[in-house]
């Protein structure tokens, strides 16, 4: 079961959530970071190892989160042993970014750049690189270029990770073994996940303590109270298909020059590598 939670965003409204992942997270074109967690219940009768990965859990929450911590989509239906790729590249969210259904903006230049470049998604290496999906590049051999790309990325991918901590912290029952069908886990996490949103226009503010942040005079990370305590659990990597398309490498390529240019570059990025 997939539950979307903005179901026909226009191309202007794609285009002001990029935008405020430009303004507060120095990275362009960003329309959601994606991301995974489990979720644990009992195990359901009769699903023998389809739920358990270490522990019975639904895969809950591959999530595409915006700016403000707020989840714009969520695949809920997933079963435990699924990867983020995997359940990921079997959604509607990746069909309709593909076939160009979903209403992303038409690619456009980057901020004082000149050549187009198409809007997409951001997420950790478990996702396949596409002109859809930013990745980062593989820790192996880097370069400074390269490395910058990261920094950079990794600060919109974060978004993601920070949603799911003020979530948990707000709703503990998802940091619990929830005795219930998953039928029953499904309808509490997608309440939990609307009533996040809801709590997040109404009362911004409230618990960004637990969160990671840059100290705003040097724009150095300053990790979360989050890290001390606990959080959903992460998924499992699981090493699949997730090769790179040309353009997929193309289209990084062409991000991580205009991040080490003069029309792209941050005067502290080079202090973060």
């Amino acid at each position: 079961m997939k539950y979307l939670f903005v179901q026909l965003l226009a191309p202007e409204e794609w285009r002001a959530i990029a935008d405020k992942f430009y303004g507060r997270w120095n990275f362009p074109h960003t329309c959601g970071a994606l991301d995974g967690k489990h979720v644990a219940c009992r195990c359901p009768p009769k699903s023998g190892s389809l739920y358990f990965k270490g522990f019975y859990s639904i895969k809950v929450l591959l999530a595409l989160v915006d700016a403000d911590y707020k989840f714009i989509w969520a695949d809920v239906g997933g079963a435990g042993f699924a990867s983020d790729a995997q359940i990921y590249n079997d959604s509607e969210l990746k069909q309709c970014a593909v076939d160009g259904t979903l209403g992303l903006p038409d690619p456009e230049p980057l901020p004082y750049d000149t050549q187009n470049v198409p809007f997409y998604f951001v997420g950790d290496d478990a996702f396949s690189l596409r002109s859809t999906m930013m990745k980062p590049y593989s820790q192996r051999g880097l370069q400074n270029e390269e490395r910058i790309f990261n920094c950079r990325l990794s600060r919109a991918r974060r978004v993601s990770e920070n949603a799911f901590v003020i979530l948990a912290n707000r709703f503990q029952v998802l940091l619990s073994n929830m005795q219930h069908e998953p039928s029953t886990v499904k309808l509490i996490v997608k309440t939990c996940l609307i009533l996040h949103n809801l709590m997040r226009i109404r009362y911004p503010g409230l618990q960004n303590q637990q969160l990671d942040i840059d100290d705003n005079a040097n724009h150095n990370f300053v990790p979360g109270a989050w890290r001390n305590g606990r959080n959903i659990e992460d998924t499992q990597r699981v090493t699949g298909f997730n090769t790179a398309s040309k353009e997929g490498k193309k289209q990084r390529n062409l991000i991580k020059h205009w991040v080490n240019s003069t029309a792209g570059s941050v005067p502290w990025q080079d202090r973060m590598i």
